[in-house]
This record gives structure tokens, sequence and C-alpha cells, in this order.
């Protein structure tokens, strides 16, 4: 049986679409969260709304530009370079304290309507060395937030242990897989689908897509 409520931290990429539809399969009711940030796409933002309307969740959009002043990256300016980290560093593509502040407006978010439950799509298996998508910080902020606001939100993050190719297989398990291929948006260079091709973020996911076909066709 379906219950309580739950809000999903939702950027229209393949991460948090397939938790969307996860959160979909568990939660009486669900609503979604996007946060605009100055993105270098603005089409992200245009892909959640087309997704959540789809799906027929409620969502919203929150203003969260001062983070691309505080923290300029490859995420939200054109003239840094997408590159991955070498010797320890971090990928330019990371946004310091990005996940601290997602979570905490969303624990706000979450309270104002009534959710006890935040989904996010962090994942610690294939996560470029990110250090607000470890565990352990999810574990440390949820703790925050229930003794910031006297309540108790549990943080879900249903993909943490899993790496790209089960990604899919959960996202074939929920029935989505055709859904989260064609209509999610997760390439670096703006191009919706299976993307660029090319970029990082494209990489991984066209590695565990067929990892994940290959061991479906038993291959």
């Amino acid at each position: 049986m379906k219950q309580g409520k739950a809000i999903v931290v939702f950027s229209g990429g393949q991460d948090s679409t397939t938790c969307l539809f996860w959160a979909k399969e568990r939660f009486s009711q669900v609503e979604a969260v996007t946060f605009d940030y100055g993105q270098r796409h603005r089409l992200e933002i245009e892909c959640a709304t087309q997704i959540a309307k789809e799906l027929g969740v409620k969502h919203h959009i929150l203003d969260m530009s001062l983070l691309n002043q505080l923290a300029p990256n490859a995420l939200t300016r054109n003239d840094i370079e997408i590159v991955d980290g070498k010797d320890g560093e971090l990928p330019s593509t990371f946004v310091p304290g990005r996940n601290l502040l997602f979570l905490s407006f969303a624990g706000i978010l979450a309270k104002q309507v009534g959710a006890k439950h935040i989904v996010t799509g962090v994942c610690e298996t294939d996560f470029s060395g990110y250090p607000d998508c470890r565990d352990i910080f999810i574990k440390s902020l949820n703790v925050t937030l229930n003794l910031s606001m006297d309540d108790s939100f549990v943080i879900e993050t249903p993909l943490m242990w899993l790496n790209k190719a089960e990604t899919w297989e959960l996202a074939d398990e929920l029935g989505a897989l055709d859904f989260v291929r064609e209509r999610t948006l997760t390439c670096y260079n703006g191009i919706i689908a299976d993307g660029c091709g090319e970029c990082p973020a494209c990489k991984l996911r066209k590695n565990g897509l067929e990892e994940y076909l290959g061991f479906k066709q038993g291959l």
C-alpha cells in the first residue's frame, strides 16, 4: 500500500526521473522540486517541467541563482571547460554546496506541503568524487534537517549503491526504461535523450545502458 507524501529533487535527468517513477510507486502523493541555479542549458528546466506535467506531478521551481554567483563552475559557465577530475581533484562540474542547499530547501518545502520523505538521486557508486553525494553526508544532513525543524523527515536515496547499469535496470523494473532514455536530459552539452555521446555524463550513461542491455540479452 502506498503511504505518505514525498518531495522529489528533480532535474529532468536520468537519475532524478528514475527516482520520480520510484517515488510514484511507493507514496500516495508525490511532488517535484527543480532548482534554477543558472544552468548553462535552460532546456534542463523545460525538460523537468514537461516530464512532471506528463506524469501528473505538481512541480515547484525555486530560484537558486545566487549559487551561480557564489560558486561559478562548468555547469553554469560556458567559459569553463568540462573536465574530469585528475590526481584527486574534483571535476570542473562540481558545484560546491549544491546538494547541501538543494536538500535544505527541499526540506523547507516538504515542511510546508506536509511531506515527510525527500527523494534524491545522489549516488556514491558513480558519483565522480562529489563529496555531497556521499551516504555519510546524506545521513548527516538528514539529522540536521530534523533538528532544525523539529520534524522527522527521511531523505530517501534509492540510487545510492547502484551503478549506472543498475540504475537502468531499476528504470526497466519500473516500466520506465524507454521513457527515461528518450525524454530525459543528462548531457552537459544540453542534448536530450542519448545526448552528445562525448561529455563525461553521456559516456557514463551510455556505458551503463550498454552494460545493462547486454546483461538483459544474456551477452
